[in-house]
């Protein structure tokens, strides 16, 4: 059985090498555009992308790798992976916006999966060397610096009015937004980090209660949805569909909460505005 602790070192190792010795020392020529202004690329995201799928090459061999900067090149590489024997999903830095910025929220993403099914989830923060790490038949678990180790549950909280969500609103198609928008005063607080990590992490520890994903972008969602699972919550499409590895990265809203109850109560006040 493959051990979270050593894709962790994956991670770890990484970091040191190639993201925080650049972190806030990035020049302009570090820094590149991808699909848009605001979809950034820099030197630390390409280079620890390099290193960890080198290091899991090793650690998996025959393994499909899909790693967030090898498929902006090449889109086919995310053919297969919904029944791919083994694969790994990396997103070497996720939140580059906020890391070009010199914003310490940023994080590290690896998911495991087996014909479509994630198995492996880790959220790594490079930062406070800590990480939120999941298996698909055991506890979610925040392993700190020391090693030490704590056992995560989601938050009960399903009344709409006390919910923070995390949507993030110029991500969903423009004749959308204002519909989904003029919902949001129905909520608690609603708001995006830039960051899928750090929402999961905090959705798994039980400080907010959802997260709406406009793009299934596999590294993005892929380990946070069964880190968040595994503490007690739920993830599924808007829609109802049951979400797995196999869905095309167009194929709807990725639906992340704390609870069923939360669950229903977030899809019933933006699911008119999206289906």
């Amino acid at each position: 059985m493959i051990d979270n602790g050593e894709l962790a070192e994956i991670l770890k190792a990484a970091a040191r090498a190639e993201i925080l010795p650049r972190f806030r020392r990035l020049g302009a020529g570090d820094i590149a555009t991808k699909s848009g202004p605001d979809d950034l690329v820099t030197e630390a995201d390409t280079m620890a992308e390099i290193r960890i799928t080198a290091a899991l090459r090793d650690l998996l061999p025959g393994a499909l790798i899909v790693g967030e900067e090898s498929v902006s090149e090449d889109a086919t590489l995310l053919d297969g992976l919904g029944t791919a024997e083994l694969s790994a999903i990396i997103d070497p830095v996720d939140g580059t916006w906020n890391f070009a910025r010199g914003l310490a929220l940023f994080g590290m993403i690896l998911a495991l999966g087996e014909r479509g099914r994630v198995t492996h989830g880790l959220l790594y923060d490079p930062l406070l060397d800590d990480r939120i790490e999941a298996h698909e038949d055991g506890p979610c678990e925040l392993v700190t610096s020391d090693g030490g180790r704590r056992v995560l549950s989601t938050s009960e909280i399903s009344d709409p009015d006390r919910m923070n969500l995390y949507v993030p609103l110029a991500l969903l198609p423009a004749d959308r937004q204002h519909a989904v928008a003029a919902a949001f005063p129905g909520f608690g607080r609603v708001t995006s980090l830039r960051c899928s990590c750090h929402e999961y992490r905090l959705i798994a520890q039980g400080h907010a209660e959802a997260t709406l994903a406009a793009v299934l972008n596999p590294w993005d969602h892929a380990a946070g949805a069964l880190a968040v699972t595994r503490a007690g919550g739920v993830a599924r499409m808007l829609d109802g569909r049951s979400y797995h590895l196999g869905l095309p990265r167009d194929a709807g809203y990725l639906l992340t909460a704390s609870s069923e109850a939360a669950w229903e109560a977030v899809a019933a006040r933006l699911g008119p505005a999206l289906l």
